[in-house]
């Protein structure tokens, strides 16, 4: 897959992630482009969450919003 398509998933999901995550500026959507796991790391931290729980919160939202998800 070419950057480009990377880029333009990696957008739409941090839209709905701003959505999802009001609390979470643009840096913590930066800081969280490195995958899915600094994500985690991102709402943890912000929300006060143990990684446990946000690791849950995080694979539901992944789950409901994947790009590459096939339905």
């Amino acid at each position: 897959m070419n950057t480009d398509i990377i880029a333009g998933k990696w957008k739409q999901v941090v839209a709905k992630a701003k959505a999802e995550w009001a609390d979470l500026t643009d840096d913590d959507l930066k800081k969280a482009e490195a995958g899915k796991d600094h994500l985690v790391g991102v709402v943890q931290e912000r929300y006060g969450k143990t990684k446990e729980q946000a690791h849950e919160q995080v694979q539901a939202f992944w789950d409901k919003n994947d790009p590459d998800r096939k339905v």
